[in-house]
């Protein structure tokens, strides 16, 4: 099996193909490397793809300790690309991901082409913070006393999950039973370093202002927890731009391929042809 190692010596299981500029999917917190399937059989007929299960997600290592901070996570993409050779890639990331893809455009910009942040900002509110982690530590508890098998059990008809099940139950079903065999300790682990530790993004809005590189933020109409925090990144990014999917929750990549694909598709051509520039201040309405 291949793997990378962090600085941190943990080892992190990817798979690529294909071949022309790199793309990079992250995952979002129930999912792993095997959900960007839809998408690396289609962008790997012109790109080389790369999708990785983070640390605590097997098999992948699962450290112990306190090595889970969003900044293991966003570190963790780069020394991928590092043992890979390659310097810039266009990031793809979902939910947990795409705040790993956001703080490369903030603490990395250099190793960037773009970034596709879909379904981002969840937990981000912050008359609601405390009460968000208190719940992420309450959920880690979870996966440490009754198991990850159970925790899906529990988790596969939140609100935000709903479109999903109701469009595609298969596949619902499907993500729901690959939750069941992630391992328990590493989602525990997770729910309580990233989940619950990440800063809100709402207190980086200076420097979410000077983050020049190209962004879409994908984000479902049902999915309201991250309505208004990819609003937020659409006004202060300076180079962004919006996608709102109709009647879809979170999981955006497997609940609609084809319009996820197609979406991600126009904006990487975009950018590579060079005409996904930051937004022309003559387009910005006067207060």
């Amino acid at each position: 099996m291949p793997h990378a190692v962090t600085s941190d010596k943990v080892r992190l299981y990817f798979e690529e193909t294909g071949q022309g500029t790199p793309i990079i999917f992250l995952h979002e917190f129930a999912a792993d490397h095997t959900n960007w399937e839809p998408q690396m059989r289609y962008f790997s007929r012109g790109h080389r793809c790369i999708s990785y299960s983070a640390r605590g997600y097997t098999p992948s290592d699962v450290p112990s300790g306190e090595v889970y901070s969003y900044k293991h996570f966003y570190t963790d993409a780069l020394a991928v690309l590092d043992h890979l050779g390659i310097g810039k890639a266009h990031f793809v990331g979902l939910s947990m991901g795409a705040y790993s893809s956001l703080q490369i455009g903030l603490n990395a910009p250099q190793r960037a082409l773009s970034m596709t942040l879909a379904g981002v900002g969840s937990g981000s509110e912050l008359d609601n913070l405390e009460a968000w982690r208190k719940q992420c530590r309450a959920n880690a508890e979870q996966f440490d006393t009754l198991g990850s098998a159970e925790v899906a059990k529990v988790t596969r008809e939140a609100p935000s999950r709903i479109p999903f099940l109701v469009k595609d139950p298969r596949g619902h079903a499907d993500f729901y039973a690959a939750l069941a065999r992630h391992n328990s300790k590493g989602s525990a682990n997770t729910m309580r370093g990233f989940q619950g530790g990440r800063p809100s993004i709402y207190t980086m809005t200076e420097a979410i202002r000077k983050v020049p590189t190209p962004a879409l933020i994908i984000c479902g109409d049902e999915d309201d927890p991250c309505v208004e925090p990819s609003l937020f990144l659409k006004k202060h990014l300076p180079a962004a731009g919006l996608a709102m999917f109709p009647k879809s929750g979170h999981v955006l990549n497997l609940e609609e391929p084809a319009l996820f694909n197609e979406t991600v598709e126009r904006f990487v051509t975009l950018v590579e042809a060079g005409r996904w520039p930051v937004r022309d201040p003559r387009s910005v309405a006067a207060n």
